[in-house]
């Protein structure tokens, strides 16, 4: 898919707040967040607007438009790519509020919102709304996004309240402004540090019904949320978590070949150029990353495609959309390490950029929606038994 005039003037956008990205990376490394700098530099670039609805001031662009802009900022810093997707992307759930909830959240246009989706918290009915307390891990961006948002469940006693329908608790999302939540210092990590996930906390807040969301498949979507891009939400951030990927081993990659220009090895006569081993891994450090990112652009394609005539994703889209945010974070983390090899010990010197890829790199195989056990979600499906995996089920 070729860029778009709005997809171009994106990407000159984040050419232009580079400067402010790349000053910003080692504050983001140290306080375990994102700065406010980096983030209002992308805020005001438009940015966080790539998936909002038109109809609500925002741009929504085709999936493969905000990936390429998504995978260039990640080649600036890991962690604001991150906060621009999950931040961007979790806003899409707001499709599944009523239509005077969407209208609150987005009263001043397109917004920002952090969250996290497992596990549900305690609700009590009340009336007008919930009285919600308890605390979730990994609301990346909690500490710039406006909103927050955490799943809950309402009580019966002290157990989950079962469905008479389907004999299975009903879980339930629930937004709310960051000022009237609590940030808990829970984010150390050994790579992707500078996100600022840490957990969100709540402590009897009340939550009106109308900023209340069901976890289904989206059949009623809020005013300006009918287009197709919103009926392959919550897949934009997964494909999103895994562009963060190919952006820092594209990064990766070239930075290495810049590093081979130049270096002669210690106790070596022969420049690192002219060594086999060193073209060997750009070349194949390269054919990963290329292959990641076009498989991830194909599938995202045609789940676009799939929904395009108004229906939901199909098990087949959603297959080829899992198998292939799996492939690319794996791919990706394969081409760093063939990065590291061809580095040298210059990969291990915190004052080159080659160790926070490599650590940022492996902790994201390890996030939910791409790490091994999803490949065997897929598997499940292709051999007819009963899904595993919460967001197969959208």
């Amino acid at each position: 898919m070729a860029n778009t005039e709005t997809t171009t003037a994106l990407l000159k956008a984040v050419a232009r707040i580079r400067p402010t990205l790349d000053d910003c990376k080692s504050t983001a490394e140290q306080q375990r967040e994102l700065s406010h700098e980096a983030y209002d530099a992308m805020f005001g670039a438009n940015l966080f607007a790539m998936l909002a609805p038109k109809a609500r001031g925002g741009l929504e662009l085709h999936p493969v438009e905000a990936m390429r802009v998504w995978e260039a900022v990640a080649r600036i810093d890991s962690a604001a790519a991150w906060n621009l997707v999950m931040n961007g992307t979790i806003t899409g759930f707001i499709a599944w509020l009523p239509a005077d909830g969407a209208d609150e959240l987005l009263a001043d246009g397109p917004t920002t919102v952090a969250g996290a989706l497992f596990p549900p918290q305690p609700a009590i009915r009340v009336d007008g709304g919930w009285r919600v307390t308890g605390h979730v891990p990994y609301a990346s961006g909690c500490a710039n996004a406006k909103w927050l948002a955490l799943p809950a469940v309402e009580m019966d006693g002290d157990k989950p309240k079962v469905d008479p329908e389907t004999g299975r608790p009903a879980p339930f999302g629930v937004f709310f402004p960051r000022d009237e939540g609590e940030i808990l210092d829970t984010w150390h990590t050994v790579g992707m540090r500078g996100t600022g996930s840490a957990d969100i906390a709540v402590d009897n807040l009340f939550i009106p019904d109308r900023r209340t969301m069901p976890v289904k498949p989206l059949d009623k979507p809020a005013p300006g949320f009918e287009g197709p891009l919103y009926r392959m939400v919550p897949w934009l951030s997964i494909l999103g978590e895994a562009t963060v990927s190919v952006g820092i081993a594209a990064a990766a990659v070239e930075e290495l070949i810049e590093l081979v220009k130049k270096k002669t090895p210690a106790y070596n006569t022969t420049p690192l150029r002219e060594q086999q081993l060193a073209q060997f891994v750009i070349g194949k450090a390269k054919s990963r990353v290329e292959a990641a990112r076009d498989t991830l652009h194909r599938a995202a394609e045609e789940g676009f495609d799939d929904v395009g005539d108004g229906s939901l994703l199909s098990w087949d889209a959603k297959i080829r959309l899992q198998l292939a945010v799996c492939f690319a974070a794996e791919a990706c983390a394969e081409a760093v390490r063939l990065v590291c090899d061809g580095a040298g010990a210059s990969a291990v010197r915190t004052g080159q950029p080659f160790e926070r890829h490599l650590r940022d790199i492996q902790v994201l195989t390890q996030h939910s929606s791409k790490s091994s056990p999803r490949y065997a979600s897929a598997g499940r499906l292709m051999l007819g038994l009963e899904n595993d995996w919460v967001w197969l089920s959208f």
